[in-house]
């Protein structure tokens, strides 16, 4: 009977030792074996509620990298996530990127990049079809045309049937400035596929034209707001009133924005003392941008659309509310959001939104756009033409007709 006692009572010690162990081991000594993840119970619970989503992360994760069935790309998994956590916050201008997506972006606000100077886009027949080459680059200087369809770069055959295979070419084509790239371009009025050999330069975008228009009205241009474009518009502008304008023309249609500064200080040089815009974040902190009594001594339009968003917006709105101008056009797009663009060490970067703005008046124009003063619409068979000659331009022509009358009315 003691016997019996004896070995009960050891059997028990025995096990509680083995348990104690077991936790020591499990908890303590080491919570990998290979490459594989051993939590205890304690501990998974006690991460779960530290950190729940953190936790199946983690596991879904594995999960993914141990079952998916073929081998996974562990260096992909980090850019996925992160892509994600922007993504759940359901806002079009937040978003993160990846070093070559970051370049690009930067590329574009400062203006300038290695490749030959040429606009592309995905023609509707699958190929890289040529929308214009920029004035005095590599691209036009070889002749290249609008129309033109890219088939091969340095013999490589490329397509654009997706958004994909476009930024691919566009990337083959881009390269260090001093470089050479081959492409072989289809002409319409062409039989046989030819050969271009182009020298890569650095291409300064011109985000800023101008010229004279009939009646001693000038004209300016401006297709984005980067890092240079007040400049350029300071300049082209110090031109025309050489020329002694009486009007002018400031077309903003397509312009999808930019740089807040930039559109600020073009509003700050053709209005006078002011509020121009003023941003709000979440905490209800206001930011003012304010234009001096410097102003313009003559009549101006603003040509605008669907496609003005952002920064365009800015100066259209200032302009509207303190009635300094006349928008001509069709209804903005609605963009009423600012964002800040933080690049990261490893050469990726992000866009979060951190605040929205007002116009002058308090008006929030998210999501509704600025209607212009004259509503008019361009005729439907040129909406997707490329050039269109002043005669068709049926908003340029009303924006003319305005001034005269302001012209003669001085």
């Amino acid at each position: 009977m003691i016997s019996k006692r004896k070995a009960a009572m050891g059997a028990l010690i025995l096990v509680l030792i083995t348990g104690m162990l077991t936790f020591t081991i499990t908890n303590v000594v080491g919570l990998t074996i290979g490459d594989r993840v051993l939590i205890s119970k304690q501990n998974y619970e006690y991460f779960k509620e530290l950190n729940k989503e953190y936790t199946k992360m983690i596991y879904l994760k594995d999960f993914v990298k141990e079952n998916y069935y073929i081998p996974v790309d562990e260096s992909k998994f980090e850019d996925g996530i992160i892509k994600g956590l922007f993504e759940s916050l359901d806002d079009p201008y937040s978003v993160y990127m990846n070093q070559k997506e970051f370049t690009s972006l930067m590329e574009h606000t400062k203006g300038t990049y290695d490749g030959i100077g040429v606009i592309m886009t995905a023609g509707k027949d699958g190929f890289i079809t040529v929308v214009s080459p920029i004035e005095d680059t590599p691209g036009e200087k070889a002749g290249l045309r609008t129309g033109d369809k890219i088939v091969k770069v340095n013999d490589h055959h490329v397509r654009a049937s997706t958004a994909e295979q476009l930024d691919k070419a566009v990337s083959m084509i881009k390269g260090k400035h001093g470089t050479k790239v081959s492409l072989t371009v289809m002409r319409p009025e062409k039989k046989e596929p030819f050969v271009v050999d182009i020298i890569r330069e650095e291409i300064r975008l011109k985000t800023v034209k101008s010229r004279m228009l009939q009646d001693d009205i000038g004209y300016i241009r401006i297709t984005m707001f980067d890092e240079k474009t007040a400049k350029d518009f300071m300049k082209q502008l110090d031109e025309l009133e050489k020329k002694n304008i009486k009007g002018l023309v400031i077309d903003l249609r397509n312009n999808p924005g930019g740089l807040l500064d930039e559109c600020a200080e073009i509003a700050d040089r053709i209005l006078g003392k002011q509020d121009i815009v003023y941003t709000q974040d979440r905490a209800g902190k206001r930011e003012y941008k304010r234009s001096d009594e410097e102003k313009v001594d003559y009549p101006f339009v603003l040509l605008v659309n669907g496609g003005s968003a952002s920064a365009s917006e800015i100066v259209s709105g200032a302009v509207k509310d303190t009635k300094s101008g006349t928008l001509i056009g069709t209804t903005t797009f609605g963009k009423g959001l600012v964002q800040q663009v933080i690049p990261l060490k490893d050469g990726s970067g992000f866009k979060l939104t951190t605040a929205q703005y007002f116009t002058p008046n308090g008006t929030y124009i998210h999501g509704k756009g600025i209607e212009p003063n004259i509503v008019i619409e361009l005729p439907e068979e040129l909406k997707e033409k490329i050039d269109i000659t002043d005669e068709e331009d049926v908003q340029l022509q009303k924006g003319i007709e305005v001034l005269k009358k302001k012209i003669e009315g001085q």
